[in-house]
């Protein structure tokens, strides 16, 4: 499907710079731009792949002024890289989506499926689950006894929701992901573990997008909670009893120990590792790979193993090349001060 730069720009009320009447009928980055395609620039480091790119017209942040004439047409909005999502989103939108059940996927007669549900070859759907209106269950999928799925939900190939957990409208559960295991917990005795039975669940509200092989953990009592609006990439891991706060982002390979609270608006980098009982404040930015083993206030920026203030961080990070030197003129030291005290013991 083509749409013109006019089309464009009244669906994402921008403003034009250049031919209106241009047509394109994809997507492409910028320093990759071909002729009928639409790109974007949010990030200043690809600024010069505007003055080269073919790409037909480029999606601008509304401050941008061109240093030099620009052959593509301009689309200016207040942020260049929501606008680039809301296209897509519309684009992806128009495609058609499954629905019914196909051969060879088990639904129990016990269960309770929505209108327009869709339920691919091999899915698995266990006794007492609820899914709600057009919810799409990819092939290979298992939901165990007595989940509760809600309306508008997409839950990728094999996606495994453990019995009881509840899933709220408009999540994505991406492939491989695990949501409700076991938590990791055990009490010793002797020399050997005796595992704790997890009886709680895994509690997901609306809005939440959980990446590919990332796993929840059920409760031991209770429920484990990811608020709504929360957004997991791939790989992370998520212990029991933690609770996630609204609209908190999380990169690869996050790793959150049991009893964690997260406050709100959290952002994470990629295989940062949080402690066990404790709370980060909400509005938190911790810097990838950090290790956090104490609380942090509201608002905190932090990076590094243990966590530090980010500046401290970045004093730190230049301070230590230096260090072999500085060992080397310290030993020096050490030496003229020991032959000092030599000396004077032996005038004295």
């Amino acid at each position: 499907m083509a749409f013109t730069a006019k089309q464009i720009a009244d669906f994402l009320k921008g403003e034009i710079v250049g031919n209106p009447d241009i047509t394109v009928s994809n997507f492409s980055k910028i320093e990759e731009g071909k002729t009928g395609t639409i790109s974007f620039l949010a990030n200043p480091k690809y600024t010069p792949y505007i003055y080269t790119t073919e790409a037909d017209i480029v999606l601008v942040n509304s401050d941008f002024v061109p240093e030099k004439p620009v052959k593509a047409t301009l689309i200016k909005v207040p942020n260049a890289y929501a606008a680039l999502a809301s296209l897509l989103e519309m684009v992806n939108s128009a495609n058609p989506r499954k629905t019914g059940h196909e051969e060879m996927s088990f639904i129990s007669p016990a269960a309770t499926l929505g209108e327009e549900v869709y339920v691919g070859a091999f899915a698995y759907i266990s006794e007492n689950v609820q899914v709600g209106d057009s919810s799409t269950i990819h092939p290979h999928v298992y939901i165990g006894e007595n989940v509760k799925i809600g309306k508008n939900c997409i839950l990728y190939p094999g996606a495994k929701i453990y019995r009881d957990c509840v899933i709220g409208d408009r999540c994505i559960i991406h492939a491989g992901a695990v949501i409700g295991a076991d938590g990791f917990g055990y009490s010793k005795e002797s020399e050997s573990y005796h595992k704790i039975p997890q009886m709680g669940n895994v509690l997901i509200e609306e809005d939440v997008e959980i990446g590919a092989n990332t796993t929840i953990d059920r409760a031991v009592m209770g429920s484990t909670i990811i608020r709504r609006g929360v957004k997991l990439d791939n790989l992370i891991q998520i212990a029991h009893n933690c609770e996630i706060g609204e609209h908190t982002a999380m990169a690869a390979q996050v790793g959150i120990a049991g009893s964690t609270k997260i406050g709100e608006n959290c952002v994470f980098g990629g295989q940062v590792g949080i402690g066990g009982h404790i709370t980060i404040g909400k509005n938190s930015q911790i810097g990838a790979q950090s290790g956090i083993i104490s609380n942090t206030k509201e608002g905190s920026e932090v990076m590094g193993s243990p966590a530090m203030p980010v500046k401290t961080f970045f004093k730190s990070s230049i301070i230590v090349p230096k260090l072999p030197d500085m060992y080397k003129q310290l030993s020096a030291l050490e030496k003229e001060i020991a032959e000092l005290k030599k000396r004077l013991e032996q005038g004295s």
